[in-house]
């Protein structure tokens, strides 16, 4: 009987993994695939499916109830920086600094406007649709291969400031701070040395693909560039009107975390939007659109993100999970290296770190708290490793990517898993060894 409720979990995992890709919402898939948990693992079917106690619809809400105020928040502040044009003009006084006339420092310039807004707190959706229509003309006048672009945005975002960086206000570091108790700022020295490892390979695979393309002979025109241009605006607030509630909300951040202020986030996030209100109130036509906008925005992904960990609340409670589980603790060697593979893994399954941290902390968090393992190395661990499998084929930030620029899996996507993963795996390895000497 153990090995049906086994199969019926790896079952339930590759149908979530294929519908995904096959262009399904999760909405729909996560609760079919939680149907394949409950009925192979013979559970009670109705109050594991809808019951108001360990079921899937609790594990959603729960999620939902944690973390909604985050993504409304965070959605309406991304929206005063997309629309009043703050990301555009901050990306374009790098740019300006840097210049335009070599390949490989616009790369870079990229790289940084991408993690810089997305340190600020900003939608990775945001970063792709300011910097798409600006890089665009760059790797035309520049006329280097076109999906090179994918490297710099992607690792921009999906690298050290989603995961590493001290005081980051990703999703994916708040997720574990609900469940362990620890702060934004957990582990700043492990998150330092992530951070560093993460930039130093970006810069080496950014310059080795661009040296490789161009020795090919590779060329903008190569690539079929038939995506969308974006709207460039025009009239665009200073570089420190546009970087102000960015900086407030960082620093807002780093102080609440050094003084274990709860709600940090929250309340650095309230603060960054009042400002914005002020500060690009003559470039904004109407805030309330914007506001109902960016409230509106923050819907479907939170509940994506909570289908995902709903689904692994069913694996979780599923009898044989156990099998699972008992495999995973008993990885031989440090406990640092089961509890990666136990997020690399979830984030693969769910394309969602932020979902496969859901998972993971509920499911082991305590486990590896009980083992004497500090809780904040837990947490910068966890979600360092989240990362790395969660660039997968059917993962939204990909397909929105492709959307954007014209490219498709075939020219693009190997730039986006080589990068990221490696990226990721690298920083996470040198963490998990800094952690063990120094912990």
């Amino acid at each position: 009987m153990e090995i049906i409720q086994v199969v019926g979990i790896l079952l339930a995992i590759a149908f979530i993994i294929y519908a995904a890709m096959k262009g399904f919402s999760i909405l729909i898939v996560a609760p079919i695939a939680a149907v394949i948990v409950i009925l192979t693992n013979q559970m009670d079917f109705f109050p594991a499916l809808i019951g108001k106690e360990n079921s899937y619809m609790t594990g959603l809400t729960g999620f939902v109830v944690n973390f909604f105020a985050i993504f409304i928040l965070g959605s309406i502040l991304a929206k005063y920086i997309d629309v009043s044009g703050a990301a555009q003009s901050i990306a374009e006084k790098v740019l300006e600094k840097t210049g335009t006339e070599k390949p490989f420092p616009v790369l870079v310039a990229i790289f940084f406007i991408s993690a810089l807004l997305t340190y600020g707190g900003i939608s990775l959706f945001v970063v792709i649709f300011v910097l798409i229509p600006l890089a665009k003309p760059l790797f035309k006048q520049l006329n280097i291969a076109w999906n090179l672009v994918l490297i710099p945005v992607t690792l921009g975002f999906g690298s050290f400031t989603m995961t590493m960086l001290p005081g980051t206000p990703s999703i994916q570091n708040v997720v574990p701070t609900a469940y362990l108790g620890t702060s934004l700022t957990a582990a700043p020295l492990l998150g330092m040395i992530g951070t560093v490892v993460a930039i130093a390979f970006t810069l080496w695979y950014m310059n080795s693909m661009l040296k490789k393309s161009m020795a090919k002979g590779e060329t903008f025109t190569d690539f079929d560039v038939s995506g969308s241009e974006g709207d460039v605006k025009k009239e665009l607030p200073t570089v420190f009107i546009s970087i102000l509630p960015i900086l407030l909300l960082i620093v807002i951040i780093l102080v609440g975390s050094t003084f274990k202020v709860g709600n940090i986030l929250i309340i650095g996030l309230v603060v960054a939007i009042i400002v914005s209100a002020f500060v690009f109130n003559k470039y904004i036509p109407n805030q309330k659109a914007l506001i109902n906008e960016g409230a509106s925005g923050s819907i479907m992904p939170v509940f994506l993100t909570s289908s995902a960990v709903a689904f692994g609340v069913i694996i979780t409670l599923a009898p044989g999970f156990k099998f699972i589980s008992d495999t995973i603790l008993g990885i031989p060697g440090n406990p640092l290296i089961s509890l990666s593979v136990a997020s690399a893994v979830f984030g693969a399954i769910t394309g969602s770190s932020s979902g496969a941290l859901g998972i993971v902390m509920q499911a082991f968090g305590q486990s590896y708290l009980d083992m004497g393992i500090n809780a904040d190395v837990i947490h910068r661990v966890s979600v360092i490793a989240s990362s790395v499998l969660t660039i997968m084929p059917h993962t939204g930030v990909v397909l929105t990517l492709f959307a954007l620029t014209g490219l498709n899996h075939k020219n693009g996507f190997k730039y986006q898993f080589i990068g990221m993963t490696c990226a990721n795996l690298l920083a996470l390895l040198a963490v998990i060894l800094a952690a063990i000497i120094i912990y």
